[in-house]
């Protein structure tokens, strides 16, 4: 434990007994919980709003998902364009995604700022996501593509922003987990939707009601920015990038293992793909094997779901360290089975499974982590560059394991992502956060 000014704060809550986070100085400068709260009990966590968030993410992330999953058909067979061209629409807007989430992470810094990011990120998204049906060429669909993503990623600071606002300090662990739970749980409602209105309406009608849950994200946001409005308003702050702030706050250290972790989290995409190989090896039809495959992945959304709630818990209690170390562990798992590779159902299954958990635990880890270092002046910008971060990671990862994948060979590619995971395993250690923000001991991670 490293120390930095006058005062040295540890963030694992196991190592500070029958401390009282009010008292300690665990809920930072300009902290609010929600709820009524009488001497010696703890603040409610969930709270309209933090229930609000969480509703916010399954509604939005079912909306998008529903898109994402039309799209290929509808980029290649409905306007012409070519498999190449949508990995460069894809490609694009995930980038500006990334970027967005970075330029954007100061202005959630003020309270007031942060809801209005928020609400206005949810719409953009809505009513970007409910327009690709209407386009009629491929440039149309990047453009309202870029938007969309671009929305996203304006929002996510201030959304995660909002639910620390919202959410007492000694339950991040939970209402973050609440919040990936609900995004994970629509990434399996969305291509069941998907699916079932392909069928029914046609692939055009499909992606026009992909606004509907896109839009009851937006309203479900607006319910928390509106709990939110009933905290004691903040100062206003400015739109500077703090990066000393961040320094000072004890993240420079735990930003490394994060950004390993991120150097070898791939698309689920390439582990669709081989799963799908490995199936179809064993005498399965194409077919066959690609709707096994997909079954088996919403397998691995619902145990990223459940594990983001559990992992929620398990934050709180022993902070985040151990459960992000046992993330990393659980991915490395995951990828050497593999590159292993075999056909049976059962061994590629618990493969998934293996890595849903990873991500329920570690994205959960990421976001407490920030919310628990920061001030409430510096966590928007904190959240923007783990944004930013996570967002370069993808793609970095998702390049370099694809390229792998083929010039080499499958297995090759996935021991180069466990490399990367047991770096950020072994790093793990340095999720010790030390700072000399506020005026209490802070808070551990």
């Amino acid at each position: 434990m490293s120390k930095n000014g006058s005062h040295c704060i540890v963030t694992d809550e196991s190592d500070l007994p029958n401390s009282d986070p009010q008292k300690d100085g665990l809920v930072p400068s300009g902290d609010h919980s929600t709820g009524d709260v009488t001497e010696g009990e703890a603040p409610r966590w969930f709270s309209a709003g933090v229930a609000s968030v969480g509703a916010a993410s399954f509604f939005s992330d079912s909306g998008h998902e529903i898109t994402t999953s039309l799209l290929p058909t509808f980029f290649t067979s409905v306007l012409h364009g070519s498999a190449a061209g949508l990995g460069v629409v894809e490609g694009v807007s995930d980038a500006l995604m990334g970027v967005a989430k970075l330029i954007s992470g100061p202005a959630a810094n003020s309270t007031q700022r942060r809801r209005r990011f928020a609400v206005r990120g949810y719409l953009g998204t809505a009513v970007a996501t409910g327009a690709i049906g209407l386009v009629t060429g491929v440039w149309e669909l990047g453009v309202l593509r870029s938007i969309a993503w671009v929305s996203r990623g304006v929002r996510s600071p201030s959304r995660d922003a909002l639910l620390a606002q919202l959410a007492p300090t000694a339950a991040y662990g939970r209402a973050y987990g609440l919040e990936r739970a609900g995004d994970n749980l629509g990434a399996v409602v969305g291509p069941l939707l998907a699916a079932f209105l392909v069928v029914r309406i046609g692939i055009r009608p499909a992606l026009w009601c992909a606004a509907i849950p896109s839009a009851l994200a937006a309203v479900a946001i607006v319910v928390a920015a509106r709990e939110a409005r009933q905290l004691p308003p903040g100062a206003r702050r400015s739109l500077r990038f703090d990066i000393s702030g961040l320094r000072n706050g004890g993240l420079a250290r735990p930003f490394v293992p994060i950004t390993f972790f991120e150097f070898g989290n791939m698309a689920s995409a390439l582990l669709i793909l081989r799963a799908t190989q490995l199936l179809h090896s064993e005498g399965r039809t194409l077919v066959a094997a690609t709707s096994l495959a997909i079954v088996i992945y919403a397998a691995h959304n619902v145990f990223a779901a459940g594990v983001s709630l559990a992992g929620g818990h398990w934050i709180d209690r022993s902070g985040p360290r151990v459960v992000f170390a046992a993330g990393a562990l659980l991915y490395v798992l995951s990828y050497v089975g593999f590159a292993i590779g075999t056909g049976s159902w059962f061994f590629i299954l618990t493969c998934f499974i293996l890595a849903g958990s990873a991500i329920g635990l570690s994205e959960t880890c990421e976001s407490a982590l920030v919310a628990r270092a920061l001030p409430d002046a510096l966590r928007g910008t904190g959240f923007g560059v783990l944004g930013g971060i996570q967002a370069t990671g993808d793609i970095v990862s998702s390049v370099i394991v694809g390229i792998l994948y083929v010039v080499m060979s499958p297995t090759v590619a996935f021991i180069y992502a466990a490399g990367w995971m047991t770096l950020s395993l072994v790093s793990s250690s340095w999720l010790i956060v030390t700072h000399g923000v506020g005026e209490g001991k802070g808070i551990a991670a």
